[in-house]
């Protein structure tokens, strides 16, 4: 199917240039489209922020393509439709007796958009989703079809977070575990100051756990996410933490915003992929109407980044509408942000006014870069190409790798040429 009306990112702020908008339906129509086109770019699920999967030929979304989960238990992996949302994969793994490790905070999200940009959820031991490809699978630029696999490829670790500069991805296959039981509890009105103190203990207090605070009036929510089978506390949990209190009422992360959108909380066990995202699938994530920007520093560099943005928090507050920290594991992907070092991620939704958010994000980025903060991907930054790479230490090697395998530039647009000429 082929169409040449308007196509706008999640969030609206972005409207797509592209000539022609395509969603096969078999990988062989992807293929053809692929080898007759001059350039060309794929979207997922269009939830990121800039403009990262723009261009002016074609855009591919590969939704319509077959929606295939196959589980190879003995391997524990599961190969999957690369344009399949992360709700309905994981709906199907767990069904199968099958889990991921963790989940970002919005399954609504593909899971090629996701791998291809990092996107992560949270806890000290998780990586980012990226990190579980065991092999991936792309159309390449004369319509053929290229696997890089773990162990197998050189070049294996640069093509899985690739901001689709190597090709339109079809499939992946990632490790899974068994299925298991999460419980969710929230603390509200605690203290920023000792949440920031003892940032390591809290992101320690769960397998995964979120701090939320408007940096406005020193206050935060820790959202915190418990292994029912592994961890006795979901059963009688703490009743304060730093100052504040168990929630006795689910919560939306951002104020004013209606829980029933929200993750069951309250301590109810239920199922990994309704407990690990914040959001239901089924809801309109976040607010609906915002930016996003997020930066992964270094942990042992954490603390340093925490007290500038909370000095920045008068300029902050009046653009925000909440902000997230979380942690997230080393991995060795070469253009990952949590690439070689255990980070901390600083998430900030701003208000929709791209002109009232943008000095205030610059004098984020002034207060975080010089500290190796590594901006997402997908999400809103301003510092371009130099501030983005210069504390990736792979970025040249990614760059090889991307001429080798697209040396025509089939797969660039602006934003890679930015980045990478």
């Amino acid at each position: 199917m082929t169409s040449s009306a308007p196509v706008r990112n999640w969030a609206g702020n972005v409207e797509f240039r592209a000539e022609r908008v395509h969603r096969p339906p078999k990988v062989e129509h992807l293929r053809a489209l692929v080898a007759g086109a001059r350039r060309v770019r794929a979207l997922g699920t269009g939830h990121s922020f800039n403009r990262i999967a723009d261009t002016d030929a074609d855009l591919v979304q590969t939704a319509g393509l077959p929606a295939e989960v196959e589980i190879d238990a003995a391997a524990g992996t599961a190969t999957v439709a690369a344009g399949m949302r992360l709700a309905e994969i994981s709906a199907r793994l767990h069904a199968a007796g099958f889990a991921l490790a963790n989940l970002p905070s919005l399954p609504h999200i593909s899971l090629a958009g996701t791998v291809a940009t990092g996107t992560h959820g949270s806890g000290d031991g998780n990586q980012n989703l990226a990190a579980f490809v065991r092999a991936i699978r792309l159309v390449g630029p004369d319509g053929d079809v290229v696997e890089f696999a773990r162990g197998a490829s050189d070049d294996f670790p640069g093509a899985v977070v690739s901001l689709g500069a190597l090709g339109v991805v079809t499939h992946l296959t990632v490790d899974v575990r068994p299925t298991f039981e999460v419980a969710q509890y929230v603390y509200q009105d605690v203290s920023l100051e000792q949440a920031i103190e003892r940032r390591e203990d809290v992101f320690a207090s769960g397998y995964s756990v979120s701090i939320f605070t408007d940096w406005a009036d020193g206050r935060a929510a820790v959202w915190r996410k418990l292994l029912a089978a592994d961890d006795e506390r979901w059963r009688k949990p703490e009743p304060e933490l730093l100052g504040g209190r168990l929630a006795t009422d689910p919560a939306h992360p951002v104020p004013g915003m209606p829980a029933r959108n929200c993750t069951p909380q309250l301590g109810v066990p239920g199922p990994w992929h309704e407990r690990l995202p914040h959001f239901r699938p089924e809801f309109t994530p976040s607010s609906g109407e915002e930016l996003q920007s997020e930066f992964f520093v270094a942990r042992d560099r954490a603390g340093e980044a925490l007290e500038a943005v909370r000095r920045l928090g008068a300029r902050i507050a009046p653009v925000l509408q909440i902000s997230e920290l979380r942690t997230i594991a080393a991995d060795d992907l070469w253009l990952s942000p949590a690439y070689g070092r255990d980070s901390v991620a600083v998430h900030f939704t701003w208000i929709a006014d791209r002109a009232a958010v943008t000095p205030v994000l610059a004098a984020v980025e002034e207060a975080l870069l010089p500290l190796g903060a590594r901006p997402h991907w997908g999400k809103v930054f301003t510092g371009g190409a130099a501030a983005a790479l210069a504390d990736y230490e792979r970025a040249e090697d990614f760059r090889r790798l991307m001429e080798r395998h697209d040396p025509q530039g089939k797969f660039r647009n602006p934003f890679v040429e930015r980045l990478f000429g």
